[in-house]
């Protein structure tokens, strides 16, 4: 009994570092960011009560501009979905047959996520230029004038090109989880579909894709609640601008912290994110496990 009760012990004491890390550095936060969301407080000074009036501001002030934010994040999580990580399943399933290069083709996959990101950010601005950028050249040198445009700066076309590089960045991400799972999939299941005549696309669709299911769940919550908090290259490429035109929370969030003193607004903000984060990852993972049933 002694013997059980030092191991406990000493399982405990390796696990008491971790434990007090993701306590105050996670788990802390989102309390402290719960309880500063019911007060009008600008960081410094005295905090006022109000109660809901952040939640019920975030939702009904125009001037504060949240569902438009949230709309645009939700368009960039449906678009992460529908267009980010089918590319990268595709390229997955090419690359799992065992092609010429194929660790070649990895490496290249994966450089965009290893690249900072504001330099991915400062590499786009070159490219999106009105004035020598490779976008607008390219198009005045077939002809298509017309189809030039101040790509960052016109609001019809900002919250397009500000999705391209974020979906464009993490396609080798998702792409190297999938291929991982796809090089599990034992050969025997491959040789006897191919033995009873089956066609590439037979075993992807019955055979592959079925066993990294919960591969592709991962990669789709993954997906999803990236799209949620994404800040970083929307930051570096218009700050949520112009006319916030492609403001997402994160963004809103910062505004109201640093530039709008509005403390308890920010943190407002910060908690629902972590909600709907949590909110989406449970109903992924509900999805998913109601499809395998």
């Amino acid at each position: 009994m002694k013997k059980v009760y030092s191991n406990k012990l000493t399982i405990f004491l390796f696990i008491l570092p971790a434990l007090l890390l993701f306590l105050l550095i996670l788990v802390a936060p989102i309390f402290m960011s719960f309880y500063y969301s019911f007060f009008n407080w600008n960081g410094f000074g005295k905090k006022e009560f109000i109660g809901i009036s952040n939640y019920i501001e975030l939702f009904t002030s125009g001037s504060i501009g949240f569902p438009k934010a949230l709309g645009n994040a939700l368009l960039l999580a449906v678009l992460s979905v529908g267009i980010q990580l089918p590319i990268a399943l595709g390229f997955a399933l090419l690359l799992g047959k065992g092609r010429k290069g194929e660790r070649g083709f990895l490496s290249i996959y994966f450089i965009p996520v290893l690249i900072s990101t504001v330099i991915i950010g400062q590499l786009w601005l070159k490219i999106y230029n009105p004035s020598y950028g490779i976008l607008n050249v390219a198009l005045r040198a077939l002809g298509l004038d017309k189809l030039t445009r101040i790509w960052l700066g016109d609001i019809k076309t900002a919250l397009g090109a500000a999705f391209v590089p974020i979906l464009w960045q993490y396609v080798g991400y998702h792409m190297l989880l999938m291929y991982a799972g796809i090089k599990s999939v034992p050969t025997e299941y491959r040789e006897a579909a191919m033995i009873d005549g089956a066609r590439e696309g037979q075993i992807n669709r019955y055979i592959v894709l079925p066993y990294i299911k919960p591969i592709l769940k991962i990669s789709t919550i993954f997906a999803v609640t990236g799209s949620l908090k994404s800040f970083d290259l929307i930051y570096v490429l218009t700050n949520g601008g112009p006319l916030h035109a492609t403001e997402v929370p994160s963004t809103l969030m910062i505004s109201m912290l640093f530039l709008r003193n509005r403390y308890g607004m920010g943190s407002t903000i910060a908690f629902l994110l972590i909600i709907l984060c949590f909110a989406f990852a449970l109903i992924i993972g509900r999805i998913f496990k109601d499809k395998e049933g």
